[in-house]
């Protein structure tokens, strides 16, 4: 009898560990990366939805259509067309509208392009949030754990019920919570699972590229919400890695970086200030060569000024596309660049603002992408 107790008691712990380190991912262990595969069902029952692929999403023709789901999508045609969004900000980052196809000009390795498609019509979204929690900032019921919470329901708000969201959480390893839905009840039921962190580690490097790699093959406009401390500190790959892999996937990158207020309230030790000022200047590369924006918020107050910001950008955007002169299929990386100019002069295009002063505007888009390969 006393055999019996001694080992149920053993048993017990041995759960509660498990239980206790699991944090958001107690219903699922499949990680963007390497989405884990089902074991084949003999039966003749219908598939259901839990059997799909995580990432890519079903949201994809392209990537679905006459392939296996965790194929990846190639080229069948000798023509490529290079589709590019870019969006027009003034100098108090508010979208500018109206301009027109020859206002812009695209260079590829610094080699002028002719524009063949040229729109502005607003499109559905497809939107990743990939958000950190971690043990280390975001203990249960901290101001961390309430200001991640706070950004990401408030983002969620924003969206349009033909918008696509899924939700990704990441510690020591990356989780998806919920696939690409138009379905709010799938996205709050994921939510509601950021609760208890399981690990103080976060791999930041890794859970962006791993998402920005599986989105590259979806269609349409998309982008990926990160809402991070800016800090990694587990990821396989390294910052440079990582930035080269975000560049060639070309999703454009929304980051919010929490907890501002309590580095300025906090008594930081030298290291940890110079790890959050590091993550801030990583944010701002991988926003900017990915075409998106760096956001810093002070106070949970400044958050909905920073979600109708970041959806004013996304929803007013100038879809732009080319067939490059250079069609050589060789995988290479080709550089881009987009500017402004007066059709007129062929000079950069000046712009006044109400009052009729010179104004300076910023143009974001990503830095290049990677041509396709020859077709084995």
């Amino acid at each position: 009898m006393k055999t019996r107790i001694i080992a149920f008691a053993a048993g017990m712990t041995l759960i509660f560990a498990v239980w206790a380190q699991d944090g958001p991912n107690s219903q699922s262990s499949e990680t963007v990366a390497k989405p884990r595969k089902k074991a084949a069902d003999t039966s003749t029952a219908p598939a259901s939805d839990d059997d799909a692929p995580k990432i890519p999403s079903k949201l994809s023709p392209k990537a679905t259509k006459d392939a296996d789901a965790g194929s990846d999508v190639t080229f069948k045609s000798d023509t490529n067309i290079v589709n590019v969004d870019v969006q027009v900000l003034d100098n108090k980052g508010n979208p500018i509208p109206n301009l027109a196809k020859g206002n812009f000009r695209i260079l590829e390795d610094n080699v002028p392009q002719t524009l063949t498609q040229f729109s502005t019509s607003e499109a559905p979204l497809t939107v990743a949030m990939v958000i950190e929690f971690s043990a280390r900032y975001q203990a249960f019921y901290s101001s961390g754990w309430a200001q991640t919470l706070t950004a990401s329901y408030g983002f969620v708000q924003q969206l349009k019920p033909e918008d696509y969201v899924a939700v990704i959480a990441y510690d020591l390893r990356t989780t998806i919570l919920s696939d690409f839905s138009n379905d709010r009840s799938k996205t709050m039921e994921a939510m509601q699972r950021l609760r208890i962190p399981g690990f103080s580690e976060s791999n930041m490097f890794d859970a962006l590229a791993e998402t920005a790699d599986r989105m590259s093959k979806i269609e349409g406009r998309k982008s990926i919400l990160l809402i991070s401390s800016g800090q990694d500190t587990f990821s396989k790959l390294t910052y440079d890695k990582a930035r080269k892999s975000l560049q060639e996937a070309g999703v454009p990158i929304y980051a919010i970086e929490m907890l501002q207020i309590q580095r300025l309230m906090s008594n930081m030790s030298g290291g940890q200030e110079m790890a959050f000022l590091q993550g801030d200047n990583e944010l701002r590369t991988f926003t900017k060569e990915t075409g998106g924006q760096a956001f810093f918020p002070r106070f949970v107050q400044e958050l909905p000024a920073v979600f109708q910001s970041i959806s004013q950008s996304l929803r007013n955007q100038y879809s732009l596309g080319y067939s490059p002169n250079n069609q050589a299929h060789d995988g290479k990386f080709r550089k881009l660049t987009v500017q402004l100019v007066n059709p007129a002069s062929n000079e950069p295009l000046r712009m006044v603002d109400e009052k009729g002063k010179p104004m300076k505007y910023t143009i974001l888009a990503k830095a290049g992408y990677n041509a396709p390969r020859e077709v084995e």
